[in-house]
């Protein structure tokens, strides 16, 4: 699971709630209840740094982001000291003096102490912006931490808050102080979050304004230069590259400039990343084998290529070291993005979760066998044998057996595809087969998806997502179209509340019918439409020895 959220109380109120009730709204005296009583102002700072490190620590040891646990105590104080303005502002000074740089959850804790917490006032931003002093950057000042962590903060608020704070914020030292760390001179790690940030101010219409405004002046330049780093065997400046070919594609658009999936060359290429499977924050490279998430949420995706029997592998590259979970789902297995549920979080999926060193099936886990977390730049393998009596998926760690389950063939026995689910900031390269693998299981026969995978130029064309927008936008459902993609036709019935007007696929992601808010059963194509049937080509299996 991806996500992490407070459990609420039993009559409904969360726990800010119940404090507000039972301590008062006083500023004072809800840092007494938090720090105790006769602190001073540093004492209370030090406080708060500690409990930002023990949220981190309690995450990382625990192992989980459980959607049904109660939230870590210390991760509980802090919402309750962030519930006014300056308890807010006092959290995120911490948050960016003691995060640590080489953390891979440590981005993951920002986004869940500020997706959590309540949006600032108009006034709080300003305060905050004041206070960053983003207008006399300089190294001795801050750390390389610091400044990361700040440009995390920049974009996780400028993605949350309503347009006129998310303005507000984007003043003309915030604007300078992104601009400047566009420079290869700068940490890897910085000019990413700064790309970022750049992207999240820019879905407001009046911050892009802005920022193409102050393009102009040169920093256009940089991000074609940052654009060549797609595809680096240097994890970070990979995740650079991929980011600024985002924003040169979909967002800071030169008319000028050939469009990434028109440079990129599909020959040979028979099994990607299915851009109608995933889910809708999720980004694609051109390439469509290279996903990257930074919505506040848990993003999925399946591959094209369907398996039915045999025995059969992929590879992963590890961009970045923070939870994803790797693996196999059925049709069946169902994303809901934002509640955190993803790959093998349901009966009908499973998946290797190398952060925390744990498979997920069926929303339960358990600790991997053997290996150590993985880092960027490591080898995720997938191995999935289908055939009885013995069916199991296998994964692997650059060459070494992590972990095996077999649970997910108790529910599914055909229909697998390649899949994996992506928490904030994460990033993998997938290999099904059109490049030589890695470390292929030794001694192991067995089927390369691209070897028989077939795709058309359609398919394989992964546009900018902008571009696909506007497709849709322009396009006109047909009335026998499903009412929730509008793309497939609607051929199924749901049980037993028997309402139509949606397709198969969309049906099996649903839990309750849209209409009527009813449990669903079963769903059943309607008599005129044949079954839909989808054969994988025949395996050839490969020996590797």
């Amino acid at each position: 699971m991806g996500a992490f959220h407070c459990k609420s109380c039993e009559n409904g109120e969360d726990v800010a709630n119940i404090f507000r009730g039972q301590r008062g709204t006083d500023n004072g005296e809800r840092r007494r209840f938090i720090f105790g009583r006769h602190r001073s102002r540093s004492r209370s700072v030090k406080q708060t740094d500690s409990l930002v490190l023990q949220t981190l620590s309690v995450i990382k040891n625990l192992g989980l982001f459980d959607n049904g646990s109660e939230a870590p105590e210390a991760l509980r104080k802090l919402h309750w000291l962030a519930d006014d303005g300056d308890g807010w502002i006092q959290v995120v000074l911490s948050m960016i003096h003691v995060i640590p740089l080489d953390d891979p959850l440590s981005p993951a804790l920002i986004t869940v102490l500020l997706d959590d917490c309540p949006l600032p006032d108009k006034e709080t931003i300003m305060k905050l912006s004041q206070m960053l002093d983003l207008s006399n950057k300089t190294p001795k000042r801050k750390t390389i931490d610091q400044h990361r962590n700040i440009c995390v903060i920049l974009g996780i608020l400028a993605d949350k808050l309503p347009g006129p704070s998310s303005i507000a914020l984007l003043t003309k030292d915030t604007l300078s102080y992104l601009f400047n760390n566009m420079d290869l001179q700068v940490h890897p790690s910085i000019i990413l979050f700064s790309l970022i940030a750049l992207e999240k101010f820019a879905q407001i219409r009046e911050n892009k304004f802005t920022i193409e405004t102050f393009m102009k002046t040169g920093p256009l330049a940089m991000l074609s230069i940052f654009e060549r780093l797609t595809g680096s065997d240097q994890p970070l400046y990979a995740q650079v590259g991929f980011c600024a070919e985002w924003l040169l594609d979909n967002i800071f658009v030169d008319d000028q400039r050939i469009l990434s999936y028109s440079n990129v060359s599909m020959e040979g290429v028979n099994a990607i990343l299915n851009q109608e499977d995933a889910s809708e924050y999720l980004k694609i490279g051109p390439s469509g084998l290279e996903a990257r998430c930074d919505a506040c949420s848990f993003e999925s995706i399946r591959c094209t290529f369907q398996i039915d029997k045999g025995t059969w592998y992929y590879e992963v590259t590890i961009l970045t070291s923070g939870v994803m979970q790797i693996g196999w789902s059925t049709r069946n297995s169902k994303f809901f993005n934002h509640e955190g549920y993803g790959i093998g979080d349901d009966e009908y999926s499973v998946a290797y979760d190398g952060c925390r060193q744990l498979v997920w099936h069926g929303a339960g886990c358990t600790s991997c066998v053997s290996g150590r977390p993985w880092r960027e730049g490591d080898t995720v393998g997938c191995l999935l044998r289908v055939e009885t009596p013995s069916p199991s998926a296998t994964f692997y760690l650059n060459g070494q057996i992590v972990a095996s389950n077999d649970k997910i063939f108790q529910y599914a026995k055909s229909e697998f595809f390649a899949a994996a689910s992506f928490m904030t900031f994460q990033q993998s390269r997938f290999n099904f087969g059109s490049k030589p693998f890695k470390y292929p299981p030794k001694g192991v026969k067995f089927s390369i998806m691209n070897n028989h995978g077939q795709l058309d130029e359609k398919e394989k064309t992964i546009l900018p997502k902008r571009m696909r927008l506007e497709i849709l936008g322009k396009q006109t459902a047909d009335e026998d179209s499903c009412t929730i993609c509008f793309d497939r036709k609607a051929d199924v019935m749901l049980y037993p509340c028997k309402h139509e007007s949606y397709c198969k696929h969309c049906a099996q992601q649903l839990t309750l019918c849209p209409v009527c808010r009813q449990l669903i059963v079963r769903f059943q194509e309607n008599n005129q439409q044949p079954p839909a049937t989808t054969t994988a080509a025949p395996a050839v299996t490969v020996l590797v020895s």
